[in-house]
């Protein structure tokens, strides 16, 4: 991946970014997940994907997640119908996007949402963004054939320091290189699926840990280049 010269320094970093776990089908991974510190699990509504659950089964797993870890309900062109019935199992449920759904239709599930875009050279990430005015965040994956996640890091290069709203960083993270993500890129999220697995589907619980940990190495490293601000 090219080089990536560093932000401008006037960026200041989030106070702690926040740590998305997707792809989860057990109950001892979703377990596993929030003992490791995640924020955020994911499931996925997507049939022809490996890692797809049942509106009833991501019911069940989301009853585990204790207070302030949010579930996730990752969806490619789904019908209203099956967006509303995930709703109703999961009260809680925050929405992301990852098919051709336009900005009307993601809105209209009456949601708070995040909107996937897929990066490649020429994308313009900007123009992406004022078309989704109502997302949440951004979340940035790499430019693969079919929908879904590939796995796939991307050249960080094309995201602009500018983009106008919150950046949510995937594609490819694992324990060696989200450190060097957050670092480079400063999201106010990352999301980690394929690079703490054993197995589509399956995860492992060390490497989620080691994940974790390495997220807030970063925060650590950030805060520490950032400038204290004036005594008060």
């Amino acid at each position: 991946m090219p080089s990536m010269p560093p932000l401008s320094p006037s960026l200041s970093p989030p106070a702690r970014t926040r740590i998305k776990i997707c792809g989860l089908t057990r109950s001892e991974d979703v377990d596993a997940a929030v003992a490791a510190g995640a924020d955020a699990i994911g499931f996925v509504f997507y049939a022809r994907s490996p890692r797809a659950v049942t509106p009833g089964q991501a019911a069940e797993l989301a009853r585990r997640l204790p207070p302030f870890v949010t579930p996730v309900g990752l969806f490619v062109n789904a019908p209203p119908a099956e967006i509303a019935d995930a709703c109703e199992r999961i009260p809680t449920l925050l929405l992301q996007f990852h098919g051709d759904e336009t900005a009307d239709q993601c809105d209209a599930a009456g949601r708070p949402y995040l909107r996937a875009a897929r990066v490649a050279p020429g994308f313009d990430l900007l123009n992406f963004a004022r078309s989704f005015p109502a997302a949440q965040a951004l979340l940035l994956d790499a430019h693969v054939e079919g929908y879904g996640g590939g796995g796939k890091v991307f050249d960080w290069s094309l995201i602009p320091a500018d983009a106008p709203a919150p950046v949510v960083l995937s594609g490819g993270l694992n324990p060696a290189n989200v450190t060097d993500g957050i670092a480079r890129v400063r999201p106010c999220a990352v999301d980690v699926s394929s690079g703490v697995e054993v197995a589509k589907g399956i995860k492992d619980a060390v490497l989620m840990r080691r994940f974790c940990e390495a997220v807030r190495v970063a925060d650590a490293r950030l805060a520490a280049a950032t400038p204290a601000g004036p005594a008060a």
